[in-house]
Order: structure tokens, then sequence, then C-alpha cells
């Protein structure tokens, strides 16, 4: 039994954040019930290609972008524009324990489908509305996505080559890291917000916007202009604040050389066969490595370049130097460690006969995360999800089919 496995979740949202919450939920034990469309659902399922491969080698109607965020799920298929519908939903909440979504500010109030309507027939329900800029503030009303918030929130400000260099401007990360770092924190706020209620019996409303988690999340860098007031600027692959910290040339690529602190620079450098580097003035502390970053990093490229990034990576582990080559996907997938730690795993799919997945992160001793569920097929849990959960009959159900219901 996963260590949620007493909870039911309402999953009413699309896209990443949300869905990204709702799968951490879901692979912790939690039955989370997500609620779709009829005949389209989420919009991710049509984010291709690519797209799974059924048994036969033909693409399904199942994006690659949708089987990242919702396995261990049931997909239910519910026009809750209709007053149907509506009842159908709100009976669902009344049952569960949390409810997620991610319409805009105020979209849901006329469905009756908003946190006060919901309170008022289940005061324990957790609620969690995920938008871009939250439920308060003169950006409230808009619409929000990742790509923009990244430059909206200051992120990509601080992504890129620096200014004088080729290919130099702000960048996004390559992953939707915004909506992903909006679902981690989502489900922090709704284990708390659990929390909270087995000690009072009382639900409460959880506000998450992803321009408040990219603003949070920019850390360190936050920090410098906080105690500055000096806007930080892009460095490429360096550091602002660590002195060598970046990537270097080798002889056959690149590789990554992560010092921490004065002690590893003084093994890097008799590694790189400079052990006066570790004595010079200007490099001594890592303090005066930054201040004089134009001098050091030239020197260390030159010296690089002469050895392939196996033979560093060796090397520079042997002395207990951090560093690291820099690997595509598919290198990364058949690295000893990832292998090591399942980090890829393959769930039973009806239409594929297998789908390949990222494992959970997440280790538990006693509840370890088990792979339950394949991301469901469109509406795949509907009939099981209403005769179990809200104990309709086969009849009523093809009813509220034929109706258009579901």
């Amino acid at each position: 039994m996963g260590a949620l496995s007493h909870l039911r979740v309402l999953d009413l949202s699309r896209v990443l954040a949300g869905p990204w919450s709702g799968q951490i939920l879901a692979d912790l034990g939690a039955d989370v019930i997500k609620v779709e469309r009829p005949g389209s659902g989420d919009d991710t399922r049509a984010w291709g290609p690519p797209f799974l491969k059924d048994a036969e080698g033909e693409n399904t109607s199942e994006a690659a972008y949708y089987l990242s965020a919702n396995r261990n799920k049931r997909s239910v298929t519910i026009d809750f524009t209709r007053p149907e519908g509506q009842r159908l939903v709100r009976e669902l909440a009344a049952k569960s324990d949390i409810v997620i979504e991610n319409f805009k500010v105020g979209g849901l109030a006329a469905y009756g489908l908003d946190y006060q309507s919901l309170k008022a027939i289940n005061p324990q329900l957790i609620y969690c509305s995920i938008t871009g800029f939250g439920q308060t503030g003169p950006y409230a009303k808009r619409a929000g996505y990742d790509f923009m918030i990244q430059g909206l929130g200051g992120l990509m400000s601080l992504t890129g080559r620096p200014e004088g260099e080729e290919g130099a401007g702000p960048v996004k990360v390559g992953v939707a890291l915004t909506d992903i770092l909006t679902g981690l924190y989502s489900t922090v706020a709704m284990l708390a917000a659990l929390a909270h209620r087995a000690q009072t019996g009382v639900g409460q409303h959880v506000d998450m916007a992803l321009l408040d988690v990219q603003v949070a999340c920019l850390a360190n860098q936050a920090m410098n202009y906080l105690t500055t007031g000096n806007p930080p600027r892009r460095l490429g692959n360096a550091h602002p604040n660590i002195v060598p910290y970046q990537d270097f040339p080798t002889a056959d690529g690149d590789f990554i050389l992560t010092v921490g602190n004065d002690s590893q620079f003084r093994k890097f450098a008799e590694v790189a066969g400079q052990p006066q580097w570790a004595d010079d003035p200007r490099f001594l502390t890592n303090k005066q490595r930054v201040a004089n970053r134009a001098e050091l990093i030239p020197l260390i490229r030159q010296a690089t370049v002469f050895k392939t990034t196996a033979e560093w990576v060796a090397q520079l582990e042997a002395a207990g130097v951090p560093c690291g080559p820099i690997n595509d996907l598919a290198q990364m997938f058949q690295d000893p460690q990832v292998l090591a730690r399942g980090l890829a795993v393959n769930i039973p799919h009806p239409l594929a006969g297998s789908v390949p997945q990222v494992a959970s992160p997440i280790r538990l001793s006693e509840t370890p995360v088990e792979y339950r569920r394949a991301p469901p097929l469109l509406g795949e849990h509907t009939e099981a999800v209403l005769g179990e959960v809200l104990g309709l009959e086969a009849g009523e159900v093809q009813r509220l089919r034929e109706a258009g219901v579901l």
C-alpha cells in the first residue's frame, strides 16, 4: 500500500504543472481521478509528435508529452459545461480529499466547481488552484505559460551566453522547469494542508502561481540582486559565486568542472599539471578566483584541451574533484549510475504492450512507489469510477454517454 493510498484526488488540471503534481500524489498511492473533456481530453494528448506506437507500430493518440505526467491515474470523461456533468463532478468532489485545478481565476465558478461551492459540500476538502499569476494582483486574470513566465520571472535573464560572445542572448531552460517546480511546490502545499486537516478536521484553499514559484526558485541569484541592487548578468555555463565552476573544452568534446572549495582547487591544479595556480595570490581563495575569473578561465581552457573527457573525469574523480561529462539523453539513460538506480521503467499498456516511463525519484523504505497503471487512455475508467465511487448503474452511465455528458 502506498503512503497516500487512503486518499482520493480529483484532478481537473491539464497540461503540466497540475498533472505533474497529481502524478506525484498518484505515485505515492493516492487514487487520482483525472477528469477530462469528452472527445479531446487533456490538451497534451495531442502535443506531438512523437506519439506512442501501438503493437503494430502505428501512432496512437497518446503523445509523449501526455505520457510524461499522467501515470497511475484513472481517466474519466465528463462534460461539466452541462448541468448533469457539473452534478457528477460535485458528487466526486464530495467523496474526495483533494481537488487540483488550473483554470483561469474564477473560471470554475460558473459551473459551481470553485472552492467556495465545493467547500460547502465538503468542508474537509483541500482545493489546489494553479494559475500563472495567482488569485490576486493586477495580472490575476491573465493566462500564464511556462515560457512566458521564465521570461517575466527573471530566469531567462540569467540563462544564455553572456553579452559579447557568439550566440549571446537570453534563452529558456530546455524543459518547462517553472511548470515542474510549480507541480512540486503544489504537492508540498497539499501535503502540508493534509497535515493541518489531520489536526483540525478543516480543509483549505491552496493558491499556487507559476510566477511566485519562478521568483522563489531564483535562490542565490535573487539574493545576489537583493543584497547588492545589481541585477546578475548572464554567464553562460559559469557560476556567479564560484570559480572554476563551468564547462571546459577537452581533446574530444567538453566536460564540467565544479570546484566547490579551495582544497578541491589545489587538487585540480595538481591533476592539471599546474600546481602553482593554487599558490598564486590571484587564485588562492574562491573570493580571489571570482575576482580574477578573466585571468584564470583562459589558463584552465588552455590546459584542458590536452586530455579527453574520459581522462579528465577519471583522473579528477580519483583526486576527489567533482566533475562530469555533458551527456545527451541517449548517453544519460545508458550511464551506469542511471541504470543502477532504475530510472527508466516500463508499464503495461493496453495499446502498445508497454510504455516507457521515467521513474519517480522518491525512495521510501516502507511505502515505495509502485507503478500500478500506465497513463490512462481517454475515458478508460469512466464506467469503473462512476460505478465504484458514485454507485451509478451501467444503464445510467450509458444514458449519460448517449446524452453527451460522458
